[in-house]
């Protein structure tokens, strides 16, 4: 369906920032491009991180290039425009993404994709401990830095904190550890997960649960549940109950907060920040304007903010923007009530749980790989 064929005016799509929605609108982009239409994507950072190989990445299970998607080479084979800036701010009026140091990008059609960021983190960001996961793209370097700060530093065993008790957290803690030992350094680490839930992964049945922390006792990984993170300092941090961990590095995985940028562009939210969607995934103030993935909440059906609805997202974005845009009918997101969650233990096996079923096996890992690689494969470009 083409943007305009009759004018000869061309039509402008921006995606803002390239999650895994908007990734699969900008991979589409190279072999169905709307005709009279240009794409250009708006990106703080020249990849995207694909957060389901992240943690195995830390354990050095894959190599730092294997979870990252090249969008400078992606928006070139699809003729697209890659821009890498910060944005100031939406201009509703005169339909423009601004920037502070650039010229502003008129647009026909917005898709903002920019994700989330940690709840909390920004309390405690005078602390030189503190190391948020996202943003993801530069997470690796950033702990590496601390953690070998950290070494040179003092003496062992280094204390690491992961206030969070969600699945990436526990995934975090597992493959830490499990670089650590192919270091030889594991009795150089004490590992321990914060959690203001009354347990780790909360959501999964119980029986799963109970499975996971005894996999995580196992390993020396402790766990303190049901207490919140009132502080972090230059020496450690303090929970609710006024007890003080001295620790050497806080990773921060907590759930998803709004990322500052959203707070500038003058649209409907949440209670928590996020770009409040219809069904279609428009923006309630500007039917010109999606949100997805995390950036967006569906006010009358909202979901997790979990990678898995952004993927499940991809189909309807991309049919709803070239609906929008010739004319046609959007179709409604309907999110699936339950699906598969696979968490990666760093030692070549993960656990599985889909409905009732759960298991901990090294079959679960080669599920886990086939799918993570998978995906990464499909925005990989002929080189």
């Amino acid at each position: 369906m083409s943007c305009d064929d009759s004018g000869p005016r061309r039509k402008r799509i921006v995606l803002l920032g390239i999650g895994h929605t908007n990734a699969h609108v900008l991979k589409e982009w190279a072999s169905a491009p709307i005709p009279n239409c240009d794409l250009v994507c708006v990106s703080n950072y020249p990849t995207a991180t694909y957060s389901g190989m992240l943690p195995g990445t830390l354990g050095s299970q894959f190599s730092d290039d294997e979870m990252r998607i090249d969008l400078r080479s992606l928006a070139e084979q699809g003729g697209a425009e890659l821009v890498l800036a910060e944005t100031s701010g939406i201009s509703l009026p005169s339909g423009e993404i601004l920037f502070s140091d650039r010229a502003p990008i008129k647009f026909d059609a917005l898709s903002i994709g920019v994700g989330s960021m940690p709840v909390g983190w920004e309390q405690h960001s005078a602390s030189p401990l503190l190391v948020p996961i996202k943003p993801m793209q530069t997470f690796l370097e950033r702990l590496n830095t601390r953690l070998t700060h950290c070494s040179s530093a003092k003496k062992t065993p280094l204390r690491v904190a992961i206030v969070g008790g969600g699945v990436a957290s526990v995934e975090i803690a597992f493959c830490l550890l499990q670089q650590c030992r192919r270091r030889e350094r594991a009795g150089e680490f004490s590992i321990e997960i914060f959690t203001s839930s009354e347990s780790v992964c909360e959501g999964m049945h119980s029986r799963s649960i109970g499975r996971i922390q005894r996999l995580l006792t196992s390993r020396g990984i402790g766990i303190t549940a049901g207490q919140r993170v009132t502080k972090v300092d230059d020496s450690g941090l303090t929970t609710e109950d006024g007890s003080r961990h001295a620790v050497d590095a806080v990773i921060w995985a907590t759930g998803a907060a709004a990322p500052p940028v959203l707070a500038k562009l003058a649209l409907q939210t949440d209670e928590r920040g996020f770009i409040a969607t219809g069904k279609t995934l428009q923006s309630l103030s500007d039917p010109r304007i999606f949100a997805v993935g995390d950036s967006g909440t569906m006010i009358e059906s909202p979901c997790p903010k979990a990678g898995v609805y952004a993927v499940r997202q991809c189909p309807i974005l991309s049919h709803n923007l070239r609906a929008y845009l010739g004319g046609g009918d959007l179709r409604d997101f309907v999110p699936q009530g339950s699906f598969l969650k696979i968490l990666n233990t760093g030692d070549g096996k993960a656990f599985l749980e889909y409905g009732w079923l759960s298991a901990h096996a090294r079959w679960c890992w080669t599920l886990k790989t086939w799918i993570d690689r998978k995906f990464v494969q499909e925005f990989r470009t002929e080189s």
